[in-house]
């Protein structure tokens, strides 16, 4: 396993990049509201990614068809936008995308209430954030990759939620997708030292049900198995000497209580 250490200058850079998806994702959160396709949405990030300087690194990565995955409901995560796709009031939709500025790479994810969602749903918008969070208390120097997993796992298996294992964070820099893999459960190995430098890409997956999940034929939409609902909190993350830098911080680090019916 190869762990890219960035260096002062690599590092601005990538807060250039990070801050700048956290915008897009303010931006896109605003338009979330029932009659909205998924297509728009994909539309209007791609053109704010490109007013921002930067490029869509989703668009085209591996032959994925659009610069941000939609999902909605039971969706976990790679939701591809489509125009017959409207969001209606009572869903919830997970939005995850980034950008490449300058030549380093951005990674966000939030889940949005559409309208007004029932408490079950905003429970679990609620838990998959706040089981990020958890995590992040464990992200500093000293400690290792699996402090992480475990602390994010553990939070959320004691709620009751289902935690995806068959997918996982990653380190981010000059790559989308770099070493480590960063699950989201306790490790039966403790994983490698996190020092000073790393930036990792951390992201809970939880479902209302089971962890399990299926594949659609698209070859990129995944699906919880039992249908339950999903939510899905990513950020961009750095280690520090001290306490870890969320690099794509958004405007819903200070956002009021998702509206319950």
């Amino acid at each position: 396993m190869a762990v890219e250490i960035k260096t002062a200058s690599e590092i601005e850079q990538m807060r250039q990049s990070n801050r700048r998806i956290g915008i897009v994702l303010d931006y896109l959160q605003s338009l979330i509201r029932p009659g909205i396709s998924t297509k728009e949405i994909d539309r209007k990030c791609i053109d704010k990614i490109r007013e921002l300087g930067g490029e869509p690194n989703f668009l085209h990565y591996e032959g994925y068809p659009a610069s941000v995955c939609v999902s909605v409901n039971d969706e976990v995560v790679h939701g591809i936008p489509k125009d017959e796709r409207i969001l209606q009031e009572g869903d919830i939709v997970s939005l995850d995308t980034g950008m490449v500025y300058k030549g380093w790479h951005s990674d966000a994810a939030r889940t949005f209430a559409v309208g007004k969602v029932s408490r079950k749903d905003s429970e679990l918008i609620r838990a998959a954030r706040q089981s990020f969070f958890e995590g992040l208390t464990m992200a500093k120097a000293g400690n290792h990759l699996n402090d992480i997993s475990s602390a994010i796992g553990n939070y959320a298996l004691a709620l009751g939620y289902g935690v995806i294992r068959d997918l996982c964070g990653h380190g981010i820099g000059r790559q989308m997708h770099e070493d480590p893999d960063v699950m989201n459960f306790a490790q039966e190995k403790e994983g490698l030292y996190l020092v000073p430098g790393m930036t990792l890409a951390i992201e809970p997956m939880l479902t209302a049900g089971t962890e399990k999940i299926r594949w659609m034929d698209d070859g990129w939409t995944v699906k919880t198995e039992d249908g339950s609902r999903a939510a899905h909190y990513e950020n961009t993350i750095l280690i520090t000497e001290s306490e870890p830098e969320i690099l794509s911080a958004t405007a819903d680090l200070m956002a009021p209580e998702t509206k319950m019916c």
